[in-house]
């Protein structure tokens, strides 16, 4: 039976207030942080203002909140219901005839709609973000080591002109494109060579295009380059995949990767956990309502209040920890992508139902 339309409004408007409250706040925090690190990192690196650094972190931080959204539903599903029954709302609710299960109908509504929207939305805006930061980056600390972040790419060839290792600052996501390069090359007796620096790297098909080159060679002295062609035996398909992580890959582009991935003859697994775990999203979501709800209902009636808020705490870091472990699997192989990421999905709802059926009678 379902919930009268203005009783439901008012149900979903609080439960969506609460759960953008602890979102919004979590988003701010990560900013704040994610900012004086950059501030941090930037010291006196040419170019980077304090405007440019509260930019960049602008960029940064909707990919890494993503990763939160489910807590903020959790927790703020759990604000809701703990307002509602302190303020004994719930309980008039329950006196008026209305079950547990139709004043959820609202929050569960409200999971499902800001789950097809930060599939459908949110998602391909962050993931354009964090594009755009990584080339911000790149133009930023290509040339800076004090600001370098210590994650160095490394990567190794064999061609025409002998071996090469390559090592960069950074990898602009989504392209072939390396900053703050280093090439260190050998001959095929692996005698060194030369060293190369350039601002930037971009591979084609047989060859490396070097932006700002210098070389530097044993027994010459350093040559300047505007660009400087390197030949590589690498596939682009190859490199591409390695510096661009699923979760940077917009929803929308996700069944366009895996098909030009797997055109390529490469591993697609890891693309296709990233689009199963986008849709099965939604349903986890509601997975993390009634988990809230299973610990929130009866503080007011029947005491315990710190206790059930840890077990709230608790269940969703079960559901963390359960959907990692399922994505580890499913990444590596051992477990099929759609169950690895329906799994902590089913099953957090199936227990958050089983645990209300166990405690309501209606």
């Amino acid at each position: 039976m379902m919930i009268g339309f203005t009783l439901g409004r008012y149900f979903a408007l609080r439960f969506l207030r609460t759960v953008l409250g602890v979102f919004i706040t979590v988003f701010a925090l990560v900013y704040t942080l994610d900012f004086v690190e950059l501030l941090r990192r930037a010291g006196d690196t040419e170019g980077a203002s304090t405007s440019l650094m509260a930019q960049l972190s602008l960029y940064r931080t909707p990919a890494v909140a993503e990763g939160v959204l489910p807590f903020a539903i959790l927790f703020g599903s759990m604000a809701a219901l703990l307002q509602l029954s302190r303020k004994l709302e719930l309980v008039v609710a329950r006196a008026a005839g209305i079950s547990a299960w139709q004043f959820l109908q609202p929050g569960i509504l409200v999971a499902l709609a800001i789950g097809a929207f930060t599939v459908g939305i949110y998602n391909p805006v962050s993931a354009a973000m964090k594009q755009r930061s990584t080339e911000i980056e790149a133009r930023i600390f290509a040339k800076s080591t004090k600001a370098n972040s210590g994650k160095d790419l490394w990567i190794r060839q064999n061609s025409l002109d002998g071996q090469a290792i390559l090592r960069a600052g950074t990898a602009i996501e989504g392209t072939t494109t390396l900053a703050g390069v280093s090439v260190y090359t050998f001959d095929e007796a692996g005698v060194f060579l030369s060293q190369i620096e350039a601002a930037r790297a971009t591979l084609h098909d047989g060859y490396w295009t070097l932006q700002d080159a210098r070389l530097l060679a044993k027994g010459q002295p350093p040559e300047g380059y505007d660009t400087y062609i390197l030949a590589s035996n690498l596939d682009p398909g190859q490199v591409k995949q390695r510096f661009t992580p699923p979760e940077s890959v917009p929803f929308w582009q996700l069944n366009e990767t895996i098909a030009r991935t797997e055109r390529a003859g490469l591993d697609a697994t890891r693309y296709r956990l990233q689009y199963d775990v986008l849709m099965a999203r939604p349903v986890l979501f509601v997975a993390m309502v009634l988990v809230a709800a299973s610990v929130s209902l009866r503080f007011f009636r029947f005491g315990g209040v710190g206790k059930l808020v840890l077990g709230g705490v608790a269940a969703g870091f079960f559901l963390y920890v359960a959907r990692q472990v399922m994505e580890g699997l499913g990444a590596s192989g051992i477990v099929s992508p759609p169950v690895a990421a329906w799994f902590p999905a089913v099953v957090g709802s199936l227990l958050g139902t089983l645990t209300l059926l166990y405690q309501e009678d209606g």
